[in-house]
């Protein structure tokens, strides 16, 4: 079990300055206590100077420090060389005191290093060319307000679409916001009784978008004619918590544990059920092949499904996993695919477990576990650069950015003031944002720009919703 509240509100407050949502953090009249947004909250400030403060000073230790020997294991023997107080003080006025010109001299400019063995002949060992580290910026880009942001760990309710579009969920509402413009819609805001929205993805094609409601109806909208085209109805028996798009098939995780195909295209839309967790699915992802979903429970349960034991089984794939992994000890929802290694899978664990694990998903087995020291609230990795960010929870808020697979730290971004629950990616892999419960939305040009800028691959989503007219 983790640290996320089950109970369902919009978290709206009549007593709280109302704001329009996703406008500029800079220009509303609510702002969160500077105090809390402090890097080193246990860190004073004095101003431009320092000054000492001779009252928490322990003169008596300081001079003992100085001229008695030390007992401890990494200075016992360096110590040891010296016979009495007497010959350190006398070595320590030889050496420092009365040598005041040792300390910080100029000295000449050091040779420069030969690139050459002989006249006219060049090394056959040539230094290879040391790539430049690539900048990161340690504060966000942009920041926008996002009000009544449902703060629930086991929800998904952001998403960036293949059209450079996002999609956030604020408490009843479904809001757009236009990257490549700036500009925010407000596609929907469901009844009372349904919501609230409770996860959201997009379709392949940029225009489509799928809703899960706390009601357990899916939603299914035309973003470009703003237009309701189909709702799945009796998929679940509660709120439906997690969305994934594979092709045609929407795949979605309820409250109740089932995991169901639904094909869009179809009047009997739900042509395949996983049945595996015994508490909410909170994670769902589709391999970039396909042909392997990868979904994480409230259970502590990581599964992998594999399409074709499911279509080779007349069950329709009940229980049929390909594996089932136990080895998190906290609700699993951070799932990420590595995109330059098919069959490699990260996955994070909640507030019990904190650790990032990596997955050959084709044997099943652990080839690495990280602990991060907070809740693992969501994970992306770089599609340029061999690297992981993970956001996180108490007691940092922070985005972490890894080298892979060393899973050395190369950044540590701060700004949120509460657990940073969803992290959506740019369609070009650059930008990162991110939504917590501190009710901000904030963009991090975290992954760089890629050398060379690959062409999309077109392809043809025209079939998918056509038959929508005469099935709803």
């Amino acid at each position: 079990m983790d640290a996320g509240s089950h109970s369902i509100s919009s978290g709206k407050n009549s007593a709280a300055v109302q704001r329009p949502p996703l406008q500029e953090a800079g220009s509303r009249p609510y702002m969160p206590p500077l105090s809390t947004t402090s890097r080193n909250p246990s860190a004073k400030c004095y101003g431009d100077r320092f000054i000492p403060d001779r009252s928490a000073m322990d003169m008596d230790l300081a001079h003992y420090l100085l001229t008695e020997t030390k007992k401890d294991k990494e200075n016992a023997a360096a110590l040891a060389a010296s016979p009495s107080k007497e010959a350190y003080r006398r070595l320590l006025a030889e050496k420092l005191l009365n040598n005041r010109t040792r300390i910080l001299a100029f000295r000449n400019k050091p040779p420069e290093p030969e690139n050459v063995l002989a006249a006219g002949t060049v090394s056959s060992h040539q230094a290879k060319p040391v790539k430049q580290r690539r900048y990161i910026p340690q504060s966000a880009e942009r920041t926008l307000d996002a009000p009544d942001l449902v703060d629930d760990y086991y929800l998904n309710l952001m998403d960036w679409g293949s059209s450079n579009v996002l999609s956030i969920a604020l408490g009843d509402t479904m809001y757009l916001w236009d990257a490549s413009s700036g500009s925010t819609s407000e596609l929907v805001t469901v009844e009372e009784d349904n919501g609230p929205i409770t996860s959201v993805s997009w379709a392949p094609d940029g225009r489509h978008l799928a809703i899960g409601l706390n009601s357990s109806d899916i939603q299914l909208w035309d973003t470009s004619s703003n237009r309701l085209l189909r709702t799945l109805k009796g998929v679940h028996e509660s709120r439906v918590g997690s969305l994934a798009w594979n092709n045609n098939i929407l795949t979605t995780g309820g409250m109740d544990g089932r995991i169901v195909n639904n094909d869009v295209r179809i009047r009997d839309h739900a042509v395949q059920t996983y049945q595996g967790h015994s508490q909410e699915v909170c994670g769902l992802k589709w391999s970039g092949s396909g042909q392997q979903l990868a979904s994480g429970g409230n259970d502590n349960l990581l599964h992998i499904w594999d399409v074709s034991m499911a279509s080779s089984m007349p069950s329709a794939g009940r229980n049929q996993w390909l594996h089932r992994l136990e080895d998190h000890t906290a609700a699993v929802k951070a799932l990420a695919w590595c995109p330059f290694q098919s069959n490699l899978l990260a996955t994070g664990g909640g507030g019990s477990d904190r650790c990032i694990k990596f997955w050959n998903t084709h044997t099943g087995a652990c080839l690495n576990s990280v602990d991060t020291g907070s809740q693992v609230c969501a994970l992306l990795w770089n599609k340029n650069e061999r690297e992981l960010l993970s956001s996180h929870g108490f007691t940092q808020n922070q985005l972490t950015l890894w080298k892979y697979p060393s899973m050395v730290k190369m950044a540590e971004l701060t700004g949120h003031t509460s657990r940073v629950l969803f992290m959506a990616q740019s369609p070009d892999g650059c930008t990162v944002a991110s939504a917590a419960a501190d009710e901000t939305l904030r963009f991090w040009n975290v992954f760089g720009t890629p050398e060379v800028a690959k062409p999309a691959p077109k392809t043809s989503h025209t079939g998918m919703f056509n038959s929508f007219n005469h099935i709803r």
